[in-house]
């Protein structure tokens, strides 16, 4: 019995990792059409900013004034490393070179790099040792998202500023995966201090440059306050710290890999990108190597 129900909680835990990473790179691709939107907009990535952490900032003030703004329990290069690499730094680095960006080739030089940088990150930084079936996974995505990087520099011209700021960009997010894994916050811990910490980072940022917020019409300042900070800021935040302390950081990350694809499809429906046979057979590759390089292929052959 006491077996029985250990693989129990083990197999929920799992499954709600899973729930987790999905939700979250459903969001992400939801935030890369809206913040390409954005660019034809009075909207800068300040104002931007703004909104994304304001709204999570107000609605976990609770969490943060119990937590204090440094908690104890947690070292101040963590909390650091946390903030900028899903926080202020994060999103100033990554909207910038979005405004520039096709949302195909976005997916590609961000979400597909994060699983990359977070494996490279734990092998190289925290003896990481994934199996064959992880690297085999990692292969896969790898192939896949070169299918839709070349796909992306035939049908677009892309500068340097797209090559160096959105993989520098998954960089800072794999730095904070690892570093929240090891923190000891919980997810809501964890998002609340990187809302406020971010939130006071951008309103210091609109004091210096300005901000533009009152020029933006209502319908759509509405559209980014629901995909910036309800969707990106609030609901996407948690789910992911949900997933990385239920899979891991290396193991979440990976699902970050299924960004192109929504964002290629995304990019066609919304903002009139063209998807066809080689977008789907990227799709295809790397959908496989996600579920190698999660594990959750492995895990299903156990039960």
């Amino acid at each position: 019995m006491v077996a029985l129900s250990s693989e129990s909680r083990k197999s929920n835990s799992l499954a709600t990792g899973y729930a987790g990473a999905l939700i979250t790179v459903l969001i992400w691709a939801t935030w890369i059409i809206a913040t390409r939107h954005s660019s034809g907009t009075h909207m800068g990535t300040i104002d931007l900013g703004l909104v994304r952490y304001g709204l999570p900032a107000l609605v976990l003030a609770p969490v943060w004034l119990k937590t204090g703004l440094v908690p104890r329990d947690v070292p101040l290069a963590l909390l650091a490393v946390m903030v900028c690499g899903a926080g202020a730094l994060f999103f100033q680095v990554t909207t910038f070179a979005i405004h520039s960006t096709p949302a195909s080739a976005v997916g590609v030089l961000l979400g597909g790099s994060m699983p990359l940088a977070a494996a490279l990150i734990g092998v190289l930084l925290f003896g990481e040792r994934p199996d064959f079936t992880r690297w085999l996974g990692l292969a896969s995505i790898l192939a896949g998202l070169a299918i839709l990087l070349v796909l992306a520099l035939n049908d677009h011209e892309i500068t340097w500023v797209s090559f160096v700021l959105l993989p520098a960009g998954a960089l800072l997010w794999a730095a904070y995966t690892h570093a929240f894994k090891r923190s000891g916050l919980t997810a809501l811990e964890g998002g609340a201090l990187i809302a406020i910490w971010s939130f006071l980072i951008h309103l210091g940022l609109a004091g210096v440059y300005g901000s533009s917020m009152l020029e933006v019409p209502l319908p759509e300042l509405g559209l980014q306050f629901l995909s910036q900070g309800i969707l990106s800021g609030l609901a996407a935040m948690l789910a992911y710290g949900i997933a990385v302390r239920s899979l891991g950081g290396s193991q979440a990350a990976a699902f970050s890999a299924l960004t192109p694809v929504l964002a290629a499809l995304g990019g066609a429906i919304f903002l009139d990108e063209t998807v066809g046979v080689w977008e789907i057979v990227a799709a295809l590759i790397t959908g496989l190597g996600v579920a190698l390089s999660t594990g959750v292929l492995s895990h299903r052959a156990k039960y």
